[in-house]
């Protein structure tokens, strides 16, 4: 299994009759790609939220209506990660099973990555299985969680713990979206592109230093580049490894990290995108101090780039680390980290020591 990218779209290849496409296209072309993934004409369930929906929603809607689907009002839910709750997908329920849907009905997730989370997750257990079609506003959307079929809410022990792997039929990624994108929003998504180059793209990671300036200006040809080449290295892990057996773990990189930092200090206080990127650099001081041959400090210095509002200096590195007992990876209650080999390389490893994940935090709340 592989994936395979053509100029204008990604390719996913999976078993089962389940490969889809990333396009690259004006969301005036869903209808169009829903009729080519096969989608049968009729209702349809939009999901956005608050961000959103003022202005994409009527636009969607309206070209929807013009190619002869029935599309829903649009459930708007409140933006944030708080709404990835077993409220706000009851909610969906509520409104999807109201609409007198059906099995054919397709799920069109409009939004960034809290959207497509939860509006995936409904469309996984509506009915046993909806299908999916995935419409990423923000640009951690764009190249990270819209691609791969994770689906999921949070848990008030901790991120993402209830869920369950579940693909798209299709995404189709408007890159005009990106212009308009909040300069929170588009810094934060900048974290998951660094990662993609750290682990698995040295030359993109090194595009990406030599391009800053160009990529914090939103540059069209620049940006267009960086978020299909993002996209394509995000597939193509998932294709070789679909539910995160092995390979895919890797895409994990300063998310340990992360999701305690985001848990402990309250979502809302950090983006996802500053959460990770403040993880990657303790995953970083642990990484150098198994591998001390690794260039800290050319590393170091693209991850110093990534925007942080806020210091973790008054979270308690203790209840932190505790925190990270929570995360998904943790076997046999052995915490494991995803780790840089090289730039370019990572792998998981449980062979760390406390001392270890201190020297990270400490490193990372110093920064």
């Amino acid at each position: 299994m592989s994936c395979q990218m053509a100029q204008d779209a990604v390719h996913i290849n999976l078993n089962g009759g389940r490969s889809y496409a990333i396009y690259f296209a004006p969301f005036q072309a869903v209808p169009r790609l829903l009729a080519a993934a096969g989608l049968r004409k009729g209702s349809c369930l939009i999901v956005t939220d608050t961000n959103v929906a003022d202005p994409y929603l009527e636009k969607l809607r309206g070209y929807l209506l013009k190619a002869g689907w029935s599309p829903t009002p649009g459930l708007i839910l409140p933006a944030g990660e708080k709404s990835k709750s077993p409220e706000l997908l009851q909610q969906i329920y509520d409104h999807a099973l109201g609409a007198g849907i059906d099995r054919q009905t397709p799920v069109l997730a409009l939004g960034g990555g809290v959207i497509g989370d939860l509006a995936g997750y409904a469309a996984a257990t509506l009915l046993r299985g909806l299908p999916l079609v995935h419409l990423p506003t923000s640009l951690i959307a764009q190249v990270d969680s819209s691609i791969g079929g994770k689906t999921g809410i949070n848990h008030s022990m901790g991120k993402n713990l209830i869920g369950a792997f579940y693909q798209p039929k299709l995404v189709c990624t408007d890159l005009d979206a990106l212009q308009s994108l909040p300069e929170l929003e588009w810094t934060s998504g900048l974290a998951e592109v660094v990662k993609h180059g750290l682990i698995a793209d040295a030359d993109f990671a090194h595009e990406l230093s030599a391009n800053w300036h160009r990529i914090l200006r939103r540059d069209q040809d620049i940006v267009r580049r960086m978020v299909i080449q993002a996209a394509a290295i995000k597939a193509e892990i998932v294709s070789e490894d679909e539910r995160e057996s092995s390979l895919r773990a890797i895409l994990n990189f300063g998310h340990t990290f992360g999701h305690a930092i985001e848990r402990i200090a309250g979502y809302g206080k950090f983006t996802h995108g500053e959460a990770v990127a403040v993880g990657m650099r303790a995953a970083l001081k642990v990484s150098v101090l198994l591998n001390p041959d690794l260039p800290y400090t050319t590393i170091d210095s693209l991850l110093k780039r990534l925007p942080v509002r806020n210091s973790i200096k008054d979270l308690d590195p203790n209840t932190l680390t505790q925190t990270m007992y929570f995360d998904k990876k943790v076997q046999a209650g052995r915490l494991r980290l995803v780790l840089l080999r090289r730039i370019g390389s990572a792998y998981v490893t449980d062979k760390v020591t406390e001392e270890q994940i201190s020297a990270g935090w400490d490193c990372a709340r110093n920064a």
